[in-house]
């Protein structure tokens, strides 16, 4: 039975104008993920600082493979996460 995670990642600097080429890859890559119901939701802070996402797996070893996938992090736009396994509570 698949999990929830909970994703807390970084950006880097200069986020908007570093992200520009990579973008319409990432979103093409979200919308794949979410059609799967491998995403949950994800999205950055207002301050675009953080990133926060909710994946679906089987296991931490599985979304890592989603997160590292990403253009976003293969491209250092992300230079950091975290993974925390969720409970969903209602």
């Amino acid at each position: 039975m698949d999990k929830k995670y909970v994703m807390w990642g970084s950006y880097c600097d200069n986020v908007l104008e570093k992200r520009a080429p990579y973008r319409q890859a990432h979103l093409d890559n979200l919308k794949i993920l979410k059609e799967a119901g491998k995403v949950f939701t994800i999205g950055p802070t207002q301050d675009l600082t953080k990133i926060f996402g909710v994946y679906i797996a089987p296991d931490e070893a599985s979304v890592r493979d989603l997160i590292e996938s990403d253009p976003y992090w293969q491209n250092q736009i992300w230079t950091d996460y975290e993974v925390f396994e969720w409970i969903q509570a209602f």
